[in-house]
């Protein structure tokens, strides 16, 4: 697994110029901080008490006015201001370049992950949850944005300012100097004990976070089954119990957060008082001045307070390092399908003509160990139409996931009109090939926009001819904006039918020479269905079809029948031949149809 400062280096290094710009700004401003106190001291040593200023700033008294006390006052209180605006102006733009830095950062990883989520198996997604997957690509991507800029530049930043501190405390006391760095060993040691607990508390919080908005999605998605059923009152008592674990892992985080950041503010106060009593004691004895002991107690301050900050940043390190193992778990995890280095490219595909598939020998699965199909050979040329039946986890899906690469195979190999699909580009290879699944999924866009997903350049032409080959122009027209209408997610404010349909259209309007086809009439009434048939018997003459049924209509008019069993292909023929013969396809029709003989329901 990738840790998290290898991933926020490779999500920072796009920004390597930025981030150097941002450095230098920290450099300029751990001066300026450091120029912010010798003002007031030269006012409390020399001006007030009518000494010359020190051989350091001993031009100073060319300035105008600067031979009397009263020029000086004035000289030196603009000069605080001057150090201070200037401070404020590096702060400032700091801050700006930050967020500029970080939220690239952040949304630059969001989109790596995202991309990397559309390209994992289906068996991956299968055991994911939609809230929890949102959540790390919109949330928990920002670690990286913590990472650096949370963690790495502001401990930078105290580690310099630190040193800076300690060297100037060091001139002006070097015993006092060593007592307040002394009060840095505790806080290490707090460190070191606390780190790994707030992570774990960190991680735990995390994961209910998306627990809870994995339930909200789920939910939200599926009221017209939840109000269907009455079950309101249960999923309002499931979000109120797991909102009641979440705010737990809230509360177990911040008391941990809580109490080390007592626990060193507990010791740099303590720090803060010796020195104070330390100090005190050489003023009364000559070794140190006011303006020294006044100007180091302004260090004090400045040292302890990025001391403090190096110490709180174990927490924000804790969380990021949590977000970042969720992070790792999807990009550590390998895409279903790899392209080859050098993959061959493949001219765009001839409208109307199909393509010849070949499946030898292939053996596939999702876990190690445990395929799903076992030897498949399966063969369909341009123009024919395959139908695979079997029982339910037979392999059907799988077998014809093959054909768009969705899966590569373990054992054989899938060729299309001869090549290996495995040497050609994945990109050229799904362009060949238009998939209608069995869930009509609908994207929030127009109806147009929908059936023109898989061909966003067809013309609304186009497009209404693929809806009046899919029977949708005749709802599609009666729509408030007919083409143009937006639908809800996953097309909700449509019927099952009318979705089908919309799906259908949207595989007819590729004109890809392969067609698969996950059960295509299975929301669609009698009338509809035939007009349908019709319209995938004229398609299905030029193409290759690849056709998912449990209809019967759907199935006899396909050239073969291939009928799965156990991940195998144990029956292979014409719907006639094999309803004649004694064995699977046989036994499958009576039971799916109530047929004593299957023939008579042909």
């Amino acid at each position: 697994m990738s840790g998290p400062w290898a991933q926020a280096a490779a999500a920072a290094r796009p920004h390597a110029a930025g981030l150097a710009l941002l450095g230098a700004l920290v450099v300029l401003g751990i001066g300026l901080t450091a120029l912010l106190p010798w003002p007031l001291k030269l006012v409390i040593d020399h001006t007030l008490a009518g000494t010359p200023l020190p051989d350091a700033v001993a031009w100073l008294g060319a300035l105008p006015g600067m031979q009397s006390a009263a020029g000086q006052l004035a000289w030196l209180a603009g000069a605080s201001v001057i150090v201070f605006a200037a401070n404020q102006g590096v702060e400032l733009a700091q801050a700006a370049l930050r967020s500029a830095i970080g939220w690239r950062m952040c949304y630059g990883l969001g989109a790596q992950v995202y991309d990397r989520l559309q390209r994992l198996p289906g068996a991956w997604h299968g055991g994911a949850r939609t809230g929890d997957l949102v959540r790390r690509v919109t949330t928990d991507a920002a670690f990286v944005r913590q990472m650096t800029l949370g963690v790495a530049l502001p401990a930078l930043t105290a580690g310099g300012t630190v040193a800076v501190m300690f060297a100037v405390m060091w001139q002006l006391d070097a015993a006092l100097a060593l007592v307040a760095l002394a009060v840095a060993l505790p806080v290490g040691v707090m460190v070191r004990l606390t780190v790994a607990r707030m992570t774990e508390r960190s991680a735990e919080q995390q994961a209910r976070e998306g627990e809870i908005m994995s339930l909200a999605e789920q939910t939200l998605g599926a009221l017209p089954v939840v109000q269907a059923f009455g079950r309101e009152e249960r999923e309002d008592r499931r979000f109120r119990d797991l909102a009641a674990r979440t705010i737990g892992a809230y509360l177990r985080t911040t008391s941990s957060q809580v109490q080390f950041k007592l626990g060193v503010s507990a010791a740099t106060a303590v720090g803060s008082a010796v020195i104070l009593a330390v100090g005190g004691l050489h003023v009364l004895d000559g070794s140190l001045s006011v303006g020294g002991l006044t100007v180091f107690l302004a260090y004090l301050a400045a040292l302890y307070s990025p001391l403090e900050d190096l110490a709180l940043l174990s927490g924000g390190y804790a969380e990021a390092r949590a977000r970042a193992r969720r992070v790792a778990e999807v990009r550590d995890t390998p895409p279903a399908v790899v392209e080859r280095p050098g993959a061959r490219r493949l001219p765009p595909p001839v409208p109307g003509r199909g393509a010849s598939v070949r499946i030898e020998g292939v053996s596939v699965g999702y876990v190690p160990g445990h395929p799903v199909l076992r030897g498949v050979d399966l063969e369909a040329g341009p123009g024919e139409t395959v139908a695979i039946v079997g029982a339910t986890g037979a392999g059907k899906s799988t077998l014809v996931s093959l054909v768009p690469r969705l899966v590569d195979p373990w054992e054989g190999r899938v060729t299309m009109d001869g090549e290996d699909l495995r040497e050609l580009s994945v990109g050229d290879v799904r362009a060949r090939v238009s998939v209608l699944l069995q869930d009509p999924f609908l994207l929030p866009m127009s109806v147009a926009d929908n059936i023109a997903y898989g061909r966003p350049q067809a013309s609304r032409a186009e497009i209404a001819a693929a809806a009046r080959a899919a029977s949708a122009d005749g709802f599609v027209e009666a729509l408030p904006r007919g083409y143009d209408t937006l639908l809800g997610e996953r097309g909700v404010n449509l019927s099952g039918g009318q979705r089908q349909r919309i799906a259908i259209a949207r595989a007819l309007l590729k004109d890809a020479p392969v067609l698969i086809l996950d059960e295509p009439t299975s929301a669609l009434d009698a009338a509809t269905e035939a007009d349908l048939l019709r319209a995938l018997e004229r398609l299905a003459r030029q193409r290759t079809t690849f056709v998912i049924a449990h209809r019967l209509s759907t199935i006899r008019g396909a050239d073969r029948i291939a009928v799965l069993d156990g991940g195998r292909i144990v029956q292979l023929g014409s719907h006639d031949a094999l309803a004649a013969a004694d064995g699977p396809y046989r036994t499958l029709l009576r039971a799916r149809f109530g047929a004593v003989d299957a023939r008579e329901r042909a």
